[in-house]
C-alpha cells in the first residue's frame, strides 16, 4: 500500500458502494486495493448499522478480494471487527474456512486477528487446526504469523498448540509461528523438541 494509493482512498472516502463495487471488480490491482482500503476507513468511523452495512458488503463482492494484500488490510477490520463488536455468530467463519477457495480460507484466519488483538483466541485456534495440513503456501504463512500473534499475548497458549500439532505443520506454518521466539527455542522447535 502506497502513500499515493493510500492518498486515493483518503480522496474518495465518501465513494458511492456501487462505484466501490466496480473497484473490487476491476482488473487492476491497485483499483481493488483502494477499494478494500475505503472499506476498512469506513468501517472504523462508522457506527454498528453503518458496520454492518460495509460488512454486508464485503461478503457480496468477496470475488474482489483475492489476493494476500488485499485480504491482510481488510478481512481482520472487516469481517473480525465487525463479528467481534456485533457478537454475531462467528459461524461464517468456519463456512469459508471449508471453501475450496484459497482467499476465503484466508479470510477466515485473517479475520481472527481482530480477536486476537482483543485476547480472543478461540476462533484463531479452532481455524488454524482445521487449516494446520492445507496444502497452499499462502494459508501455511497466514496461519503461522496468527498463531505467533497468538504467543505474543500468551506464549502458553501458542506453546500447548504447537506442541499438539508441530509435527504435521507444514514448515512455512512452523518457521512463521516461531518466528520471534528466542534462537535457541527456536532451533529446539525446528528439530523437532517441543
Amino acid at each position: 500500500m502506497t502513500d499515493e494509493t493510500r492518498s486515493v482512498a483518503k480522496k474518495y472516502f465518501d465513494l458511492p458502494l456501487a462505484d466501490i463495487s466496480k473497484l473490487l471488480a476491476s482488473k487492476l490491482h491497485e483499483e481493488r486495493v483502494v477499494a478494500v482500503m475505503i472499506l476498512a476507513k469506513r468501517l472504523n468511523k462508522a457506527d454498528l448499522s453503518g458496520k454492518k452495512e460495509i460488512y454486508d458488503f464485503y461478503f457480496e463482492n468477496i470475488s474482489g478480494i483475492n489476493n494476500w494484500d488485499l485480504v491482510d488490510s481488510s478481512a481482520p477490520i472487516i469481517v473480525g471487527g465487525y463479528l467481534y463488536l456485533s457478537g454475531e455468530t462467528r459461524e461464517v467463519l468456519y463456512k469459508l474456512v471449508k471453501s475450496n477457495n484459497l482467499w476465503k480460507k484466508r479470510i477466515a484466519m485473517m479475520a481472527t486477528f481482530y480477536f486476537i488483538k482483543e485476547r480472543d483466541f478461540s476462533d484463531a485456534l479452532k481455524i488454524a487446526e482445521i487449516l494446520v495440513n492445507d496444502s497452499h503456501d499462502l494459508i501455511h504463512k497466514a496461519v503461522g504469523w496468527m498463531l505467533r500473534e497468538v504467543g505474543n499475548r500468551d506464549i502458553g497458549t501458542e506453546e500447548k498448540f504447537l506442541e499438539k500439532y508441530y509435527k504435521q505443520m507444514p514448515r512455512t506454518m512452523l518457521r512463521y509461528a516461531i518466528e520471534k521466539f528466542p534462537e535457541e527455542k527456536r532451533q529446539k522447535c525446528l528439530k523437532g523438541k517441543i
